[in-house]
């Protein structure tokens, strides 16, 4: 996997960058730490080395134990300039979380500590996560050194929105969540160090809609969002994504593969085409389970008698499961009024699945057209709850479970 340098400086946001090193140590990247003199106020050092299983470095005149080796590498046999070491090992270096005062340095060029340092003599693709109260972030000067850093090529990861640590305050200067801040330092690693490099993934979105006349139809309220996460998150990893699209408004993430469709058996035709060739399904999809018998060549008259007869669609996740293949992963969806967990394990068997989705779509705050999801995460032995959260956050939940049912398997 990937050398990834993890910058971290001053801010109460930094206990998140514990998790992240986490994540991406069990992903197998090989992680190294520098923090500021600041940080280590918010966080130990021994604590990401702890995790990192690598020494971590805070100033630049500091001897490097390891002499810019990663995790599983082994040390070179000169002692080499510890800044310049690391930044020319790393395949990427994130700095989070970037705090005002380490933006404001970054973008200056000042060379003050191992962070700032290592980050002026790295050429590996170099990310900043901003994190800071919503009014610091705001300012007029802080916005000017990211666009400062943007036009030097330095990706800027926007922070969240939401309650931040001084209490009863709210608003965008939260650090995002670890997986995404991982999922976004992955989609900039070299072709052959992205953990889904190789994948072909098939992603079903939105609902499809089954006409009654040439203008009416049978649909529901799903507007694609789920799907959409679902596919940016594959393709950061690196993953080859197809994007089956029923009757969706919004935009396909940068590098998918889109095909549109409307109606179910336009969605199942798809999907059965591009379904051998693929890997990992992901059927965010919502199908009408009913279609109308006899559809109307025009418009029904609204003074007219209507008795519309229905008659059941193609089960689409029942036929691609049963034709599922030793070294392919199906992730079902099911939506239900309430937490039912045995139904859903009972269609987990059914439909020959390996994981499902379950959506509570009871609560009025997530799902359906919502920017927002939490879901339960269900196969044959377990139930994970993921709580209430963006769809892209939720989505890299999604993956993630994925990566370990594929790794007991032994897929990849």
């Amino acid at each position: 996997m990937a050398r990834i340098l993890l910058g971290v400086s001053g801010g109460i946001a930094a206990y998140k960058a514990l998790e992240l090193a986490r994540l991406a140590t069990s992903a197998g990247h090989g992680v190294r730490v520098l923090m500021t003199e600041a940080a280590t106020r918010f966080v130990g050092a021994a604590s990401f080395q702890g995790i990192a299983g690598a020494p971590v470095l805070l100033s630049e005149f500091e001897r490097d134990p390891a002499r810019g080796a990663f995790p599983g590498e082994a040390a070179p046999a000169h002692d080499p300039i510890g800044h310049l070491e690391l930044a020319a090992n790393c395949d990427a270096y994130l700095v989070a979380p970037a705090s005002a005062n380490t933006i404001a340095k970054l973008a200056a060029g000042a060379a003050d500590s191992m962070l700032t340092t290592s980050f002026l003599a790295c050429a590996a693709p170099r990310l900043v996560a901003p994190a800071m109260n919503d009014r610091m972030y705001a300012d007029a000067a802080t916005q000017a050194n990211l666009a400062t850093l943007r036009e030097r090529g330095v990706a800027v990861i926007e922070p969240d929105e939401g309650a931040l640590a001084s209490r009863g305050e709210h608003g965008r200067g939260r650090l995002p969540d670890p997986a995404r801040l991982l999922s976004e330092v992955e989609a900039v690693l070299p072709a052959g160090q992205r953990p889904w490099d190789g994948l072909r993934v098939l992603v079903t979105a939105g609902g499809t809609r089954e006409p009654i006349d040439s203008v009416r139809f049978l649909g529901n309220r799903s507007s694609g969002r789920m799907g959409i996460a679902l596919a940016a998150a594959a393709r950061r990893r690196g993953a080859d994504v197809t994007l089956i699209c029923a009757n969706v408004g919004l935009g396909e993430p940068p590098g998918v593969h889109r095909v549109d469709v409307e109606t179910t058996e336009q969605l199942a035709a798809a999907t059965q085409a591009e379904f051998p060739s693929a890997q990992v399904l992901l059927m965010a999809a919502a199908p009408a389970d009913f279609r109308a018998a006899e559809v109307s060549d025009g418009k029904l008259a609204r003074n007219q008698s209507l008795h519309l007869h229905l008659e059941p669609t193609t089960d689409i996740l029942a036929a691609l499961g049963a034709s599922k293949g030793e070294s392919q992963s199906v992730v079902a969806f099911a939506a239900e009024a309430g937490d039912d967990v045995d139904r859903a394990r009972e269609k987990l068997a059914r439909k020959n699945a390996d994981l499902i989705v379950l959506n509570d779509i009871s609560n009025p705050e997530v799902g359906f057209e919502s920017e927002e999801n939490a879901v339960t995460l269900i196969d044959s032995a377990s139930a994970t709850p993921v709580p209430q959260a963006s769809k892209d956050v939720v989505a890299e939940k999604i993956l993630q479970r994925v990566d370990q049912l594929r790794a007991k398997t032994r897929l990849y």
